[in-house]
């Protein structure tokens, strides 16, 4: 498993502002988006494009394209769909498929509740939005169930990571293909899985209702 930190001091300003307890939910809702286009950036740079000839107003040119079909988008919900609008500002033509996920607060395991997927994932790559890679329990099973469903590689997208939740995702992710974007890579987890220092609950911070 690869993992990147981004060290861009415009995604460090905006998780600062995003940890801030008084940054109201429209102005998160907001940070979220700049910052997830900025980090989907950095996610990118190694994508597969193929090699196009297009003819502009004064000769041909060469160029790439996307292939077809290009790199699946997964929120995982509900927290990812926060991450959604900013991820499709760089990717605008690519497909969304959702994934539901829940951590039961007691044992702290997650399990899929809902899918929107394609039944072949042959070949593709697969961008997986999760705002929090905390425990690593439920990008761990997300990856699993699009690897099952024939991803050729997953680049998850995380706002924030505790070191315990990167350990136990590389550790479920063997020799496959996974590379994890970071905003930033915290200090750890408290008792009840929380990120420390974090940012409290992304979803609630985001939707302003509780889980």
């Amino acid at each position: 498993m690869r993992q990147q930190v981004s060290s861009h001091p415009l995604v460090a300003e905006k998780i600062t502002r995003l940890r801030d307890h008084t940054t109201d939910t429209p102005e998160f809702r907001a940070l979220t988006r700049e910052l997830v286009t900025l980090l989907a950036y950095e996610a990118t740079a190694d994508i597969e494009v193929s090699e196009v000839q297009v003819d502009t107003p004064v000769a041909s040119a060469r160029g790439v394209e996307m292939p077809a079909p290009g790199p699946l988008i997964v929120p995982i919900l509900r927290a990812g769909l926060g991450m959604l609008d900013g991820m499709l500002a760089l990717l605008p033509r690519a497909e969304v498929g959702f994934l539901g996920m829940v951590r039961n607060e007691d044992t702290l395991q997650a399990t899929t509740y809902a899918e929107r997927l394609p039944q072949d994932l042959s070949g593709r790559t697969c961008l997986v939005l999760d705002p929090m890679l905390a425990t690593g329990g439920s990008l761990a099973q997300a990856n699993e169930f699009l690897f099952n469903r024939g991803a050729r590689s997953i680049i998850a997208i995380c706002l924030l990571a505790a070191p315990e939740g990167v350990a136990a995702l590389e550790k479920a992710s063997g020799d496959r293909d996974v590379t994890v974007v970071l905003g930033a890579l915290d200090e750890r987890l408290n008792d009840q899985g929380y990120i420390v220092p974090g940012l409290g609950d992304a979803g609630d911070r985001l939707y302003g209702l509780a889980d």
